[in-house]
């Protein structure tokens, strides 16, 4: 039996647009498609990008056209969607054309995913994590609960029968260990377990900030992931149970009403726009990005690092 809870209304207001055509696009076509030229053009793109390492690297239209540079210096990422879609197109076209190219880069992007996770469950935002906060595990841009979802397919899903037993197992054993560190991360106040960071220590799984407007906070957006993700599991564990609920009553808790977010014409602003935030009564429920962890009110930061109650002159 799979838990479900409500999260109606957590709904949030972050909407992300993009014209650029990434391997995502594609992984909804028949597997007609995946046996033409076009899908087999796009997946000798894919292939150029990846590093030596086995990964790809973030914000890069990887269908579009072929890699020219110098493959040492692609520099891959599980930030930012990239990696774990290029895997799927891969899988995908190695399914249709049992070409054994598609089938070894396959292969060596897993093991990046695998070998990338921490002991302790969590993955950095990268591998190597390096020094600075991308070796902290990531919530951040749902890096976390996309390569969990992705380890759960390669157990789950006939697209990925092909993958020998030793991954499969691998892969089961990567998805418990994250789902572990995931309640592990989960924030307590005063006893009371609540949301997550979008990034947490990888040691003692603090929360921790990242960018200079990244702070040390309770997340309204990742959160919702992470709680997407724990309702999905079959037959899920007490603590899995409790974790879900407390985030939702954090939800409620955090919830804002009778106020409304709009662009405002203005010189000065970014785009010549600036968003406002103004009274009304009928406006649907909000949740702010980040939320202060000891008073739960909501914080807004630019690149000077300093948190501020509120945008422009409304007081949230």
């Amino acid at each position: 039996m799979t838990y479900r809870y409500r999260l109606t209304p957590v709904l949030l207001l972050l909407v992300i647009t993009s014209v650029e055509a990434r391997p995502k696009d594609y992984l909804k076509r028949p597997d007609a498609w995946f046996a033409g030229e076009e899908a087999e053009r796009m997946g000798t793109n894919i292939l150029s990008y990846q590093s030596e390492l086995g990964g790809w690297p973030k914000n890069v239209e990887t269908t579009a056209g072929p890699y020219s540079g110098d493959r040492k210096k692609l520099k891959p990422t599980y930030d930012n969607r990239a990696t774990t879609d290029e895997l799927r197109f891969l899988a995908r076209l190695y399914n249709v054309t049992k070409n054994k190219t598609y089938r070894d880069a396959f292969d060596r992007g897993l093991n990046y995913v695998l070998e990338g996770q921490y002991d302790n469950g969590g993955w950095p935002q990268s591998t190597p994590p390096g020094t600075g906060y991308s070796r902290y595990i990531t919530f951040n841009d749902d890096a976390m609960v996309r390569l969990l979802i992705f380890v759960r397919e390669i157990t789950s899903s006939k697209t990925y029968d092909f993958v020998d037993e030793d991954h499969r197992q691998a892969a089961s054993i990567a998805f418990d260990r994250g789902i572990d560190c995931i309640l592990k991360c989960q924030i307590q106040v005063d006893g009371k377990r609540t949301a997550w960071c979008a990034q947490h220590d990888e040691i003692d799984f603090h929360p921790q900030s990242a960018r200079t407007y990244e702070l040390a906070t309770l997340s309204g957006a990742e959160s919702v992931g992470v709680t997407s993700l724990l309702m999905s599991i079959e037959n899920p564990s007490p603590e899995i149970i409790n974790a879900v609920e407390a985030s939702v009553a954090w939800y409620r808790k955090a919830m804002l009403t009778g106020i409304r977010v709009i662009d405002q014409k203005d010189d000065k602003g970014q785009n010549g726009v600036n968003k406002v935030v103004v009274n009304d009564p009928a406006a649907p429920p909000l949740w702010a990005r980040f939320y202060d962890i000891q008073t739960n009110l909501p914080i807004f930061v630019d690149r000077d690092g300093i948190p501020k109650k509120s945008i422009g002159r409304h007081r949230l």
